[in-house]
């Protein structure tokens, strides 16, 4: 259907689109009867990667030639056949990559496919590329086989008129940011070339470049030939509906279900959202497709996002991408507004106690990443097993009162687990709490210890009560009672005896490992209590009974009564407690 050029010297439409621009939109250059110029998309001659983005979606007429780009190959022209993608994050056909050659200085891993590299024909890139790396972009080759049916499918249909594809070539500057990898010499030629096909401007371009008739940085020149133009638009309409609904089918994350956003494929060929393959790499090392290892850091960082395919998004729907995109950020600022601690519900931890952790979880994955990347600081909260509503949160699947954790140590293991170690700054008790990426956050306040003053009146208070004069009724000691009414001092000592008692029992193999664990007990009765609870085989839930307390007193009374409990069991008499 292709027919040689015909000479304009009358008609040149780089003219005619300036004319239009200074006319009134009811008078019209001047062009052969039946026949309308129109002046090519504003698209159209942004190829960069770094090029002005659509904010608007383009329409089937206006920016046919801009549409039909998005498909077609920068190396041949011709629509993407077996796209790969390549580790910049650009996209040829598989029979357009250069030809393989031996990658110098390399030597491992000594493998056929990471020997061989390609240099990067992209403008922007450059570099040298592993054939390893050069993968199938699974779902842009899907994208492709509906794009071809359709098209297919038009074509196959009757049409209202012709339109005259001229394609107008482009002189590129060595300087000019593109993705077209031909030098200017290569890619100019005296005159552009021109067809004519059956149909409406969308589904002539897209057959002008099947044919090779319309080079990948070529803009084009349109001329109708219908008696009616309205038509052929509704034919291009109706075209670019069905390519929409085709592309946003396959354009789907397979992890998270929604149109994909910053879409980033793996070497594996398969594309996910840029977070949502993140957060796969916080757990494990292998597509969730096909199963293959990915060898990719979990940040990302250095790892391009598949361009045509974001391209293609931003182009058919670009207020759509825009939606999502403030979704995801107005649920992140939703669920951390002013929830700027995360939580780890986990286990106990007190202040100055250190703190051993095995992370294997993906979402704590992530939050241990990012606490090492700001402060290395999170809040460690245990589980409410008793399920009773909380002060400040209500009913919660957590306790309210935690221990801030400093991370000293941090080591990342080849799967992705990492072994912690922290130590306990403060207590604090949460306020508000919400969702962050699968992991609790919250807004939290320091617990702090009452004044020196008020411990003393508190001690003077207790201390000074008499004892009472009466047995009780069931007979039994009033330990509680007793223990109230000692002094601070002597809740101490209680303590420091138990300690050195049982610590002279045992063999010193098992004192080694408590000291190299937690240290000599802590002289400081402020927090000889966090040393005890650590080393004692209690129950999380009687040992949190220390945390909310926020006298020096009370918790020496707690432990005062943990060791009273203790010497009462019968398990007990003539024996140690072989923990310490």
């Amino acid at each position: 259907m292709s027919t040689p050029a015909a000479p304009r010297s009358t008609l040149q439409p780089a003219l005619v689109w300036e004319r239009e621009q200074d006319q009134d939109q009811d008078q019209e250059p001047r062009a052969p009867k039946r026949r309308r110029a129109h002046r090519p998309s504003s698209m159209s001659t942004d190829d960069s990667d770094d090029g002005p983005l659509p904010q608007a979606p383009l329409d089937a007429s206006i920016d046919a030639r801009a549409l039909v780009r998005l498909v077609q190959c920068p190396e041949c022209s011709l629509p993407f056949r077996g796209p790969v993608i390549l580790p910049c994050g650009n996209t040829l056909c598989r029979q357009c990559l250069p030809t393989p050659q031996p990658r110098q200085h390399i030597s491992y891993p000594a493998t056929e496919t990471r020997q061989m590299g390609i240099t990067c024909p992209f403008r922007s890139c450059g570099a040298i590329h592993s054939l390893e790396d050069c993968s199938a972009s699974v779902v842009f080759s899907k994208v492709m086989d509906s794009v071809q049916a359709i098209v297919a499918r038009f074509q196959s249909e009757a049409s209202p008129g012709a339109t005259t594809v001229e394609e107008i070539l482009r002189t590129l500057s060595l300087s000019e940011p593109t993705q077209e990898k031909y030098s200017p010499t290569q890619n100019t030629r005296e005159q552009g070339r021109s067809s004519q096909w059956p149909w409406g401007k969308l589904l002539a371009t897209f057959a002008a470049t099947q044919a090779g008739e319309l080079g990948y940085t070529s803009d084009a020149a349109y001329y109708d030939d219908s008696q009616d133009p309205a038509d052929m638009e509704a034919q291009d309409v109706e075209l670019l509906n069905s390519l929409k609904e085709a592309c946003h089918r396959e354009l789907d994350c397979h992890v998270c279900y929604n149109m994909m956003l910053d879409p980033t494929t793996t070497p594996c060929g398969h594309t996910f959202c840029r977070k949502c393959l993140a957060r796969i790499l916080d757990h494990s090392s292998l597509c969730p497709v096909c199963r293959r290892t990915l060898f990719l850091p979990s940040t990302l960082d250095r790892h391009s996002s598949n361009k045509a395919l974001n391209r293609l998004l931003l182009a058919l729907c670009p207020e759509k991408v825009a939606a999502r995109r403030e979704a995801v950020v107005e649920d992140e600022r939703h669920a951390s507004a002013g929830l700027e601690t995360p939580l780890f519900v986990c286990t106990m931890s007190f202040p100055t106690m250190p703190t051993y952790l095995h992370i294997f979880e993906p979402r704590y994955r992530l939050m241990i990443r990012r606490a090492v990347e700001v402060n290395g600081q999170f809040g460690m909260v245990t589980y409410n097993e008793t399920g009773a509503s909380q002060a400040n949160i209500g009913e919660s699947q957590f306790c309210e009162v935690g221990t801030m954790l400093q991370i000293e140590r941090y080591q990342m293991l080849p799967d992705g687990r990492s072994f912690v170690q922290c130590r306990g700054i403060h207590r604090f008790k949460v306020q508000a709490h919400g969702v962050l990426d699968g992991y609790v956050v919250g807004r939290v306040e320091k617990l702090e210890d009452i004044s020196l003053a008020d411990e003393e009146a508190l001690e003077a208070r207790e201390t000074s009560q008499p004892a009472p004069s009466e047995v009780p009724a069931d007979g039994q000691p009033d330990l509680a009672g007793e223990v109230d009414r000692l002094p601070t001092s002597e809740l101490m000592r209680i303590c420091m005896d138990f300690v050195a008692e049982n610590r002279a029992a045992n063999p010193p193999w098992l004192r080694g490992r408590i000291l190299e664990a937690y240290g000599e007990p802590p002289e400081d009765a402020a927090t000889f209590p966090y040393w005890f609870a650590s080393v004692l085989p209690l129950q999380d839930r009687e040992k949190y009974r220390l945390l909310p307390l926020t006298s020096t007193r009370e918790r020496l009374k707690v432990a005062v009564m943990w060791i009273r409990t203790i010497q009462s069991q019968r398990w007990y008499q003539g024996s140690t407690c072989t923990v310490l």
